[in-house]
C-alpha cells in the first residue's frame, strides 16, 4: 500500500498499515497486472454508521471511473454488513467526485485534535 500512497499522495511517508487494516469494517482494492492501483477503507461504529476513508487511485488510473466503482462497491459491502449510513469527509475540490459516487451534502462538524 505504501507504493500506491507514494504515487498518489505527495509527501506520503512509509506507514505500517497493520493497525488500520485491523480496525476496518472492510476494504476494497483494485489491481492491474498484479499491481495495487486502487484502495478504499471503510470503518464502522459497530452499529449502523460506516465511514469511508483513504479513497486512493493511482495517478495512471484516474479519470476512468475506477474511484467511483471502488466507492460504490464499498457502499454495497457496507450495506451488506448492516450499515445504514456511509459518511465521508472531503475537501471542496472533491465534491464532484463524491456526488458521482452518490453522496449528498450534509452539515457536519470537525474538531482538530493535533498531530
Amino acid at each position: 500500500m505504501n507504493g500506491l500512497f507514494h504515487a498518489s499522495w505527495p509527501g506520503h511517508r512509509d506507514a505500517d498499515f497493520g493497525p488500520v487494516l485491523a480496525r476496518r469494517l472492510l476494504h476494497v482494492t483494485a489491481r492491474r497486472d498484479g499491481r495495487l492501483v486502487g484502495y478504499v477503507n471503510v470503518v464502522g461504529d459497530g452499529g449502523v454508521h460506516a465511514f469511508l476513508l483513504d479513497t486512493t487511485v493511482h495517478p495512471d488510473e484516474r479519470r476512468k471511473g475506477l474511484g467511483v466503482a471502488l466507492v460504490r462497491a464499498a457502499a454495497e459491502a457496507a450495506r451488506e454488513r448492516g450499515a445504514h449510513w456511509l459518511h465521508v469527509d472531503f475537501e471542496p475540490h472533491l465534491t464532484g467526485f463524491h456526488e458521482r459516487c452518490g453522496f449528498r451534502p450534509t452539515a457536519a462538524g470537525l474538531m482538530a485534535l493535533g498531530g
